[in-house]
């Protein structure tokens, strides 16, 4: 029972964190903090160094994810935020590192079984996936 209450705080915790960079990029207009954002959120909702498992290659973060005992439920949406943190670089223009967050977000994807791709990371699929997450 703790650990799902602990599973669930996590999730909301993204999700926020997935909401909140969503009102940064439109609102500010200002893609690449709100990609920083969301950078740190996956750090805090994974326990780990988040500038140390975001800087790994695609294989080695989705391994590291798998053996430090990541939920499979978690997995999706952080895959799922780096899809949208890779939107935001890109909107940034800073290409290299929207490149290598797409890269890391399908090897998260497949490692946990999750069939999401780049299209997750558009506003109306973002509401959507929010709204029936009920955040």
């Amino acid at each position: 029972m703790f650990e799902q209450d602990y599973l669930m705080r996590i999730i909301a915790q993204l999700l926020g964190a997935i909401r909140r960079s969503m009102e940064r990029a439109a609102g500010e207009d200002d893609a690449e903090n709100a990609a920083r954002m969301l950078d740190l959120a996956i750090g805090d909702a994974t326990d780990l160094d988040g500038e140390a498992l975001l800087s790994l290659a695609p294989g080695s973060l989705a391994g590291i994810l798998q053996v430090s005992g990541t939920d499979p439920k978690l997995g999706g949406h952080i895959a799922r935020s780096l899809f949208l943190s890779s939107r935001y670089y890109g909107e940034g223009g800073n290409d290299e590192m929207a490149a290598l967050r797409a890269e890391q977000a399908a090897a998260v994807a497949a490692a946990f079984g999750h069939d999401v791709d780049a299209s997750c990371a558009s506003d109306g699929e973002l509401e959507a996936f929010l709204e029936e997450a009920g955040e």
